[in-house]
């Protein structure tokens, strides 16, 4: 057998990173990132963001994809070029002129508890099957991919309580600033060619929308918009995670970086990520 990687097909994560729902649970990731003036701003001054906000979500599509299914060896590479651009890069605060790294460990936390709260949240809830204490091994599996960021794994919520006692204390930071309206307007109404509004309109928008909705209630205040009713969010995503995983697995993986078939590949069909392993 090859190399399994750092998480191996007997985590949580390759079995719950195969699912399409992913997909919502980075956009929803986007939203909540946004809301930290200090995070959103290395972004959005470093980055052209709205010419660029597809390769940037293929870039992190691409290290999900390969610190969840590729080697060991391919994974710490990925860590060692996030971590260079992360040295390399600073942002300026307009207010006060303070300069600052985009590295600094706050900020790499809170983009890292945003994504995996995401990912956690959106799929869970759309009827992805985890037991609680799945769940929990998730989010602790996960102080892997924080490490190769930069972050001290030992700093980094390992549990569903320990990640909510951390929101519950960044929330005073958070805002929806002007960077925060610049990456809400972009999910909403992402550039594209004049052919092609009509299907962003149909699909995009619907995906943007209900990744929005997935939010917690106080990113929801932040923005100043309103979200469905719990309950309608929970049915729509269920709707949507029914509608997705009706696509056959072998059409879906198709799609570009295609790490779950090169990782079958090297490791054989076994290693194909399904939910029900979780139960083994």
């Amino acid at each position: 057998m090859g190399d399994p990687g750092l998480f191996t097909p007997n985590s949580v994560t390759w079995q719950m990173h195969g699912d399409p729902m992913m997909w919502v649970a980075g956009v929803r990731a986007l939203y909540l990132q946004a809301l930290h003036p200090r995070a959103v701003r290395g972004v959005i001054q470093n980055s052209d963001f709205r010419r660029d906000a597809w390769g940037r979500l293929m870039r992190t599509a691409n290290f999900v994809g390969t610190t969840t299914y590729g080697t060991t060896e391919a994974a710490e590479r990925a860590g060692v070029r996030v971590r260079k651009i992360h040295s390399m890069l600073t942002a300026t605060d307009p207010d006060t002129g303070e300069r600052y790294g985009v590295g600094e460990p706050e900020l790499l936390l809170w983009v890292h508890c945003a994504e995996i709260d995401s990912y956690l949240h959106v799929v869970r809830r759309s009827g992805f099957p985890l037991t609680d204490a799945q769940a929990d091994r998730y989010i602790a599996e996960h102080r892997v991919s924080a490490r190769l960021v930069g972050l001290d794994p030992a700093t980094v919520p390992a549990s569903r309580a320990e990640l909510a006692a951390y929101f519950e204390k960044v929330r005073p930071e958070l805002a929806a600033g002007t960077e925060a309206r610049v990456v809400d307007d972009f999910l909403l109404r992402p550039p594209t060619h004049p052919l092609l509004v009509p299907a962003r309109e149909l699909l995009w928008r619907r995906v943007a929308q209900l990744a929005y909705a997935a939010l917690p209630s106080y990113a929801h205040e932040l923005y100043g918009r309103p979200a469905p009713s719990p309950a309608v969010v929970t049915r729509r995503l269920r709707a949507t995670g029914r509608l997705l995983r009706a696509v056959p697995a072998t059409v879906r993986w198709q799609l570009p970086p295609k790490h779950i078939l090169r990782a079958t590949a090297r490791l054989g069909p076994g290693a194909r990520p399904a939910p029900y392993k979780l139960g083994r």
